[in-house]
């Protein structure tokens, strides 16, 4: 290379450092103001469809705090289990990988033994004797223990509503016994499973993002749900019957890690608990309106829609629950103190 040559050279790439160099002090500012804009992230995750109400609460949830406190958080929501299975939530939330998840009774009482009561059939008597609960002395005391013990922060209870068992083909049913050899998904853990065990059933466990494909192909014969979810989940287009157990009053927490919300501002605390008031609202107003037209709408989708004998379901379950090892665990007067709340 001739020394003109050489010279030409190092003047290019003198000048190209200069143009990046200027190009990086122009853009950090930039860079910056975009991460701020961007807010703090705020992963949630949910097991069902877009469809349902606790995902439409989620992005009232999302709108709400995009509104009352704009640019200062990033939510994302993610449906259909694809950030996290349904069941592995919980640890995700405690290794700082997700910010909301809608944990279930179940998932806490793995973890937290002595509130498997909260599992029980027929414990709760509707909506607002769960907020009762949830929303009193014994919620306080629940909520305290589940954040000393797995670091989480439950904000609020949601009704998911009451369930039912669902079948993939139609048949006879009044007692327990008369879902005996009936091949029932429920949840994996084992309050879960035990649930469906004391319906009579025979409990299998699946994670609820395979059930559709599972009852269509015969992998299962039926499910237990509430009817918003299964109507939600289009469950009734591969089943034929409905039974009217009305086994559990169910809810999901609206749960939070400590370590996330405990580095939360006042403001942006504040914020959340109203936002998350909001999406309560949307659930719950939502998955009553459903549960309401439920029947009708099962019917005229082609299923046939039964009442057994509730009360011998009651008993058979709740004396299968009382004389288990789960109620070894229950602290003393708990069921009474939840029946007069």
């Amino acid at each position: 290379m001739s020394k003109q040559e050489s010279s030409f050279l190092n003047r290019a790439v003198g000048r190209r450092t200069v143009v990046a160099g200027a190009l990086g002090v122009l853009a950090a500012p930039f860079v910056s103001r975009l991460a701020f804009a961007a807010g703090k992230v705020i992963r949630a995750s949910t097991p069902g469809p877009d469809t349902e109400w606790q995902s439409k609460a989620l992005q009232a949830f999302k709108a709400e705090l995009d509104k009352s406190m704009p640019g200062a958080f990033d939510v994302q929501l993610h449906y259909n289990g694809t950030l996290f299975a349904q069941g592995t939530e919980i640890e995700a939330m405690q290794r700082g990988n997700l910010e909301i998840a809608l944990t279930s009774p179940s998932d806490i009482s793995e973890l937290v033994p002595e509130f498997s009561i909260f599992t029980t059939g027929y414990l709760f008597r509707d909506a607002k004797h769960l907020d009762a609960v949830y929303g009193g002395d014994i919620g306080k005391e629940f909520k305290d223990k589940v954040a000393s013990d797995l670091k989480l922060q439950i904000l609020r209870s949601q009704y998911l509503g009451t369930r039912h068992v669902i079948l993939r083909t139609a048949r006879t049913v009044n007692v327990p016994a008369d879902l005996k050899g009936v091949k029932l998904r429920m949840p994996g853990s084992a309050a879960w499973q035990f649930l469906g065990n004391a319906l009579g059933a025979s409990a299998t466990p699946l994670a609820f993002e395979e059930v559709y494909l599972a009852m269509q192909t015969g992998t299962i014969d039926g499910l237990e749900n509430p009817l918003p979810d299964a109507i939600a989940s289009k469950f009734y287009e591969v089943s034929k019957q409905v039974v009217l157990t009305g086994h559990q009053v169910a809810n999901v927490f609206f749960t939070m890690p400590t370590a996330f919300w405990d580095g939360l501002s006042d403001d942006e605390k504040k914020a959340i608990l109203a936002a998350e008031e909001v999406g309560k609202k949307v659930n719950d107003d939502g998955v009553i309106a459903t549960e309401n037209d439920g029947k009708a709408f099962l019917e005229a989708h082609g299923n046939k829609v039964t009442t057994p004998d509730v009360a011998a379901f009651q008993k058979h379950v709740l004396d299968a629950f009382v004389n288990s090892d789960f109620s070894k665990t229950w602290p003393k007067g708990m069921l009474d103190r939840i029946g007069a709340a």
